[in-house]
């Protein structure tokens, strides 16, 4: 007769898969050129930041080096973000919080702000926000940093329109629903 392989717990069998797990040694960092985006909606003004169809360049890091390059990168924007920070605080001095004109005021620019001015030592960069909506005038900045030259001046229009259909959602029904009237049924969707 044919002998049986030996049974084995259940138990003993979800040891054997918890010993098993998943590393990670390597990121691979895809670099794109920005472009106008055409995709997102930013809360002000027009355009919307965006990447190039194709990657420019492929970057591989261990984990370690990856980690130390964020904290740069972070560290660099911190800078830059502590620096205008201290223009604005210089601009609102020199106008007295903007009560009176200044032509001093006017012409400074982050040029102005020594790098001695800013104290990014102790600043603790892992606690601090990175990914902060960009006004308008940084967003075209980057755009035409990179190499943009004709920034789309449709897409402002077409995303104010989208940001004031958001403002109005759902249908005007109050208590019961008047498919003839309601514009949720109308578009084939349940009442809102």
């Amino acid at each position: 007769s044919l002998a049986s392989p030996p049974a084995t717990s259940i138990l003993k069998r979800q040891k054997q898969l918890r010993r098993k797990s998943v590393r990670f040694d390597q990121v691979t960092v895809y670099y794109f050129a920005r472009r106008q985006g055409f995709t997102s909606v930013p809360s002000q003004g027009g355009s919307s930041l965006g990447m190039a169809p194709r990657h420019s360049c492929v970057r591989s890091y261990t984990l370690g080096e990856f980690a130390h390059e964020q904290q740069v990168n972070h560290r660099q924007i911190l800078r830059e973000h502590l620096k205008e920070e201290k223009l604005h605080a210089k601009k609102m001095k020199l106008t007295k919080n903007g009560t009176v004109e200044s032509e001093e005021a006017e012409g400074l620019t982050l040029e102005d702000v020594s790098d001695d001015d800013i104290d990014v030592e102790n600043v603790e960069v892992d606690d601090y926000f990175f990914l902060q909506p960009l006004p308008t005038k940084r967003r075209r900045a980057l755009l035409r940093a990179s190499g943009v030259h004709r920034i789309d001046a449709e897409e402002k229009q077409e995303l104010r329109a989208i940001r004031l259909s958001r403002e109005e959602c759902g249908c005007h029904c109050r208590l019961y629903c008047d498919p003839e009237a309601c514009a949720c049924s109308q578009a084939g969707i349940k009442c809102q």
